[in-house]
């Protein structure tokens, strides 16, 4: 269950990052596999400043840059 819990994680997440380079692709879903706790919580971060009105972007930018350094950890590891 897990190796096909991963594949669909995998493919929805190439879905959303179209304009993102190959690459760049790779390292934000090697990253997420790596560390899903910290995905987990900056989406349930999201997910609930949206929920106070906020834009999805504006929300998204807001918790990005509250886990900046945590992000940056995980995308060099």
């Amino acid at each position: 269950m897990g190796i096909f819990k991963n594949f669909v994680m995998r493919k929805l997440m190439e879905k959303q990052m179209k304009g993102v380079p190959k690459e760049q692709q790779e390292k934000i879903i090697q990253a997420m596999e790596a560390n899903p706790e910290l995905f987990q919580k900056i989406a349930a971060e999201i997910k609930n400043k949206t929920k106070q009105g906020k834009s999805q972007m504006q929300a998204s930018m807001e918790v990005m840059r509250a886990h900046q350094s945590e992000l940056q950890k995980a995308m060099r590891e």
